[in-house]
């Protein structure tokens, strides 16, 4: 009884919202609120895929990061790439592990760095001229790699180009790149070196700043990282063009799935490079955070535009979700995989099996993988422990330093793995990023700032209201006083999910599920 006394208002708030949707589904027929809660489910899973990352982070680091929609972006992009221009990513992987490779010797060279006596005036000259070293040997050799890459100020080679092709089944593999202006041992090596020099003046400036007590023994481990990366680099170069041939004649769902964990995979990688260089220095300054993280948005605009230009353009749907034909659309489940219809009937309406099955599916895996992750886990438990209380965790010998990495990289993954999964269904666009940036802002403020469960629950209620209003737009709410229903215009899809926010906090000021601080 104590219990449901304290939760009073938000049990009767949870009873309220529901008696609304079991209303909503009345004016409909049942095609139309199955079509309509599912399409809200496909948005909320997307949603939830970047509020989750925003409720992870900022719960366990108190970082708003306002970069979180460009990420989204940049997924979405990653994935179109390695789905419809395996060749460019292929291209691409060589000099980024070269690079990486000679970036991981930092921790070595901090030790044998912190084991000279050197001058004040060395010390404080030399970083800077390895940086300028670096930065020259990177610039003479990077723009020389072979990369082939779109053209998108020429229409015929743009990415909608590409796109259309592969859809339309006409994409052929372009023609391979080499190096020409300078031999390839030169450019392995160049990027290399350019690459441990970086590592060499970044560990020199921090040395600067008093950041290095002098080790016992050099450390083996960053040497064997270097080695691994720079062996993986050459391996892609050698095998560059088997490999794109592999990619290109690969089944265009495999493809897909592999775009879907290389996507992923990126997002993890750049978040945890964004937490360890740029947030970790803020921690105690969070204005500097917000700023910081605005800029990155804006620079991650440019660069998408600068790569992949302006026009917005289309994944195309891999054949799993894209079958037509004899059989189609599909009645039953095994249908639906026999034949791998495009379309499914449910309550004689057709639903759509990308949109409203498959991007619902991986919404709910992601939401019990997550939980499992938090509740069931030695990571999970530190990071609800930190979550109450990081400098407690941190007085237990725990490293929170590493574990706000991995969450934050987690969390970016998250987001990116959203993008991927929402470029087949809304297309790429350099605004998707804040669009959805803002819908997982709200989705968060009505489930509670620092709850994950709350982040799934703000994703869905905005789902489904979104994809309400815009289907009452279509057919009309019968409302008293009225000859005629009353249709929603399209400017209240966005209004109605920030006035379902205001009404929520007014009630609950910390949320659904918010905890009180």
């Amino acid at each position: 009884m104590e219990t449901l006394r304290k939760n009073r208002t938000r049990l009767i708030t949870l009873a309220a919202l529901a008696f609304l949707f079991v209303t909503a589904l009345q004016g409909m027929e049942s095609e139309d609120w199955a079509i309509t809660v599912l399409r809200g489910l496909s948005v909320g899973a997307v949603t939830f895929l970047v509020a989750a990352g925003l409720s992870l982070i900022l719960g366990l680091m108190d970082v708003l990061n306002l970069a979180h929609g460009e990420l989204f972006m940049v997924g979405a992009y990653v994935g179109w790439t390695v789905y419809v221009r395996p060749d460019t990513f292929i291209d691409v992987l060589p000099p980024l592990l070269l690079l990486a490779a000679g970036l991981a010797l930092m921790p070595w060279q901090r030790a044998l760095l912190s084991r000279l006596s050197l001058s004040p005036q060395v010390a404080r000259l030399w970083p800077w001229a390895a940086l300028a070293a670096a930065l020259a040997t990177l610039a003479l050799t990077l723009p020389r790699f072979p990369l082939a890459i779109w053209n998108p100020d020429a229409f015929a080679q743009s990415p909608g180009a590409f796109a259309l092709a592969l859809d339309q089944g006409t994409l052929q593999m372009p023609a391979a790149a080499v190096f020409t202006e300078i031999a390839p041992i030169a450019g392995i090596l160049g990027v290399l070196l350019g690459g441990a020099l970086l590592g060499a003046a970044i560990v020199g400036l921090g040395l600067r700043r008093g950041g290095g007590a002098p080790t016992a023994r050099l450390p083996r481990r960053p040497l064997l990282w270097a080695a691994a990366l720079a062996a993986a680099g050459v391996a892609f170069y050698a095998g560059n063009d088997p490999l794109t041939a592999a990619l290109f004649t690969m089944n265009s769902t495999a493809r897909f799935f592999l775009s879907m964990a290389v996507a992923t995979g990126v997002g993890f990688v750049l978040g945890g490079l964004i937490e360890s260089t740029l947030i970790r220095p803020l921690y105690d300054r969070p204005i500097y955070q917000i700023m910081l993280t605005l800029g990155l948005s804006f620079i991650g605009v440019e660069l998408v535009r600068a790569i992949w230009g302006r026009p917005e353009f289309t994944m195309p749907k891999a054949a799993l979700f894209n079958g037509t034909g004899d059989g189609c659309p599909a009645v039953t489940l095994s249908d639906l995989l026999a034949h791998q219809c495009s379309t499914i009937l449910l309550f004689d309406g057709r639903i759509r099996t990308y949109n409203e099955v498959f991007i619902i599916l991986v919404g709910v895996i992601v939401l019990v993988a997550v939980w499992l992750l938090l509740q069931r886990t030695r990571l999970g438990m530190i990071i609800r422990a930190g979550v109450q209380d990081a400098e407690m965790v941190e007085a237990l010998g725990i490293n929170v330093r590493r574990v706000f990495t991995l969450v934050f990289a987690l969390g970016v993954a998250l987001a990116a793995l959203g993008g991927v999964l929402a470029a087949p269904s809304i297309g790429l666009s350099n605004d998707m990023g804040t669009r959805l940036l803002l819908l997982a802002l709200i989705a968060l403020a009505i489930g509670g700032l620092t709850s994950f469960p709350g982040a799934a629950a703000g994703a869905v209620l905005v789902g489904l209201l979104q994809q309400f209003i815009i289907k009452y737009g279509q057919i009309g709410i019968n409302l008293p006083f009225l000859a005629e229903p009353f249709k929603p215009s399209p400017p209240l899809v966005p209004a109605s999910t920030v006035l379902l926010m205001v009404i929520i906090l007014l009630i609950l000021p910390n949320g659904l599920f918010g905890r009180n601080e």
